[in-house]
């Protein structure tokens, strides 16, 4: 609930701080006292639009700060904040503030971390619900009425919603599976050309690099066969260098036995004839290696050739061809096996269909049901209310199926008519200022609604009607507070005395400067106050007497 509002330079305001509490609040004070500026103050931090006339005279700024109390924040209030990334620690009051400069620009914030303003009224209808001479939110607005209805019939329309999900997805994979088959089997023909392309070439995993690697080692003996050639050369034959080292050691190991050197020696030509064997066999090993084919390297060339031409046909890599093939005939397997797949998703999504019908057909039936209950406990309440020539209507209609979704198959509004013989139409083009308010205190009686905005606010609901009316609007506004935070704007002294706290709202001037008070009044003062409003600008001995016994009775 609303649990405290405080205003700094606002209009006539230049500073106030306002307590709540939960109950029926009324608030009340002369003509011209400064009640509306507390609804414009309050409509700041909900995301009305700023206006830098609302800054107090001589001020370069002004701000509003509403602070809210709930034990667990509403849903629709919890889902924006954290999809903000706000921070709001369990427990804690909401914050609002808005801050106006003289020169039009605005700020807006949430337990002090800044936000847009767009924020601020996404949130206001979890937070505040106002009535007045122009309401166009709450009740009025005829995109509420459907989930109204359904808390007052107490239908499963969680069930109907579900149906619903269930049913699109049928039919988004049945659209899916149409659309592959449809594809595949338009490009079969081209298909089948490009398959069998594929596997002529028989690409293989990682042939690209393996060729790309055979060719340049054949380019590079190219250019290395008459270097390789002459060192083979000169590493075999019987006149070669290594013969001539090998003859050398078979001699010397003849003699090697005569003298410790001549066996050192033989060592040495032995070990030199070891590595000369080695370089030998790399030479040999080298040649083969960078042996140059010209017939092979136009082979190599020319598969390079075809593989890439192929890989750019397809707009890939030519490594992803073998995926690429695998991906065709998946294809063709799907024209032939898709007609079997197609068959079997049309019957899942008829089932989900006629699951779906089922379901909002009987959510249809308990709305039918529930919307004459609802005329009827909205009708015992209007006559009470001085509108007895008023009837209420709850229009459930049928859509057509290309307007059903996940709340079911109608559209619901509540419709009223203020004289005999006249159309029904919607609330907010027929009823006026005070018929409105009255119309939707019978509607939120009558609906016992749960789940609305946590404060209520009607801004002078009794304007036009007194005695019994004003009293019969008193009580059914005292009764709806009971579970919540109503609060009233009221020149009626019927409906002041059943507020369990009563603010005066009072102007004042001193020299050229005009100020607007509120204070919470105690017994004594209230009572003086009603007494105000019973006789006007003199309070006599019988207003008060009266006054007494309205307070006796509330």
């Amino acid at each position: 609930m609303l649990s405290r509002l405080s205003i700094r330079n606002i209009v006539l305001i230049e500073a106030l701080d306002l307590d709540f509490a939960g109950g029926l609040g009324v608030l009340t004070g002369e003509t011209g006292a400064g009640k509306s500026i507390l609804l414009d103050a309050l409509g700041l931090v909900l995301g009305n639009r700023a206006d830098s006339g609302l800054v107090r005279a001589n001020e370069e700024r002004a701000s509003v700060t509403a602070s809210f109390d709930f034990a667990a924040l509403p849903d629709g209030v919890r889902m924006v904040i954290e999809q903000a990334e706000l921070e709001v620690e369990p427990g804690e009051p909401l914050m609002l503030k808005r801050q106006l400069r003289a020169d039009g620009g605005s700020k807006a914030f949430l337990n002090d971390q800044p936000v847009s303003v767009a924020l601020l009224r996404e949130i206001a209808p979890a937070l505040v619900e106002i009535h007045g001479q122009h309401d166009d939110r709450g009740l009025v607005n005829s995109r509420g009425h459907r989930a109204l209805l359904d808390r007052f019939a107490g239908g499963d329309v969680a069930a109907v919603e579900a149906a619903w999900k269930a049913w699109r997805t049928a039919l988004d994979a049945l659209e899916s599976a149409r659309t592959i088959v449809e594809r595949a089997a338009q490009d079969q023909d081209l298909l089948l050309a490009h398959l069998a392309e594929l596997n002529a070439l028989a690409p293989d995993p990682g042939e690209e690099a393996h060729l790309a690697l055979a060719r340049a080692a054949m380019q590079k003996g190219e250019k290395l066969a008459d270097d390789l050639a002459a060192l083979q050369h000169l590493w075999s034959g019987s006149d070669s260098a290594l013969a001539i080292l090998r003859g050398a050691a078979r001699r010397l190991d003849r003699i090697a036995g005569e003298h410790p050197l001549l066996a050192e020696a033989l060592g040495a030509l032995d070990r030199a004839v070891i590595e000369g064997g080695e370089a030998e066999d790399k030479l040999g090993q080298a040649a083969e290696a960078l042996a140059f084919d010209p017939a092979e390297l136009d082979r190599i060339e020319t598969r390079l050739f075809d593989l890439r031409a192929v890989a750019r046909k397809h707009s890939c890599q030519v490594d992803d061809l073998p995926e690429k093939m695998r991906e065709m005939r998946a294809a063709l397997d799907a024209i032939e096996g898709g007609g079997e797949q197609v068959a079997e998703l049309e019957k899942a999504a008829g089932k989900a269909a006629l699951a779906y019908r089922e379901r909002a057909e009987a959510l249809h039936d308990l709305r039918r049901a529930a919307a004459k209950r609802l005329d009827m406990a909205v009708k015992s309440e209007l006559a009470p209310l001085k509108l007895d020539a008023a009837r209420f209507q709850t229009s459930v209609v049928k859509l057509p199926e290309d307007r059903w979704g996940p709340h079911g198959i109608d559209t619901v509004e509540f419709l009223i008519s203020t004289n005999p013989g006249a159309d029904f139409a919607p609330l907010a083009k027929i009823a006026s200022g005070g018929e409105l308010s009255r119309f939707i205190l019978a509607l939120k009686v009558a609906l016992a609604e749960e789940g609305g905005a946590a404060t209520v606010i009607f801004d002078e609901i009794d304007r036009g009607v007194g005695g019994a009316v004003a009293s019969a609007i008193g009580e059914r506004l005292a009764r709806l507070a009971g579970g919540g935070q109503l609060l009233a704007v009221t020149h009626s002294p019927q409906v002041a005395a059943r507020g369990g706290r009563h603010y005066m709202i009072a102007k004042s001037s001193q020299g050229t400067v005009t100020r607007t008070s509120v204070a919470l009044l105690d017994e004594g003062a209230r009572k003086e106050e009603i007494a105000r409003m019973l006789s006007g600008a003199e309070v006599t001995d019988e207003a008060r007497a009266q006054a007494d016994r309205l307070l006796e009775r509330a």
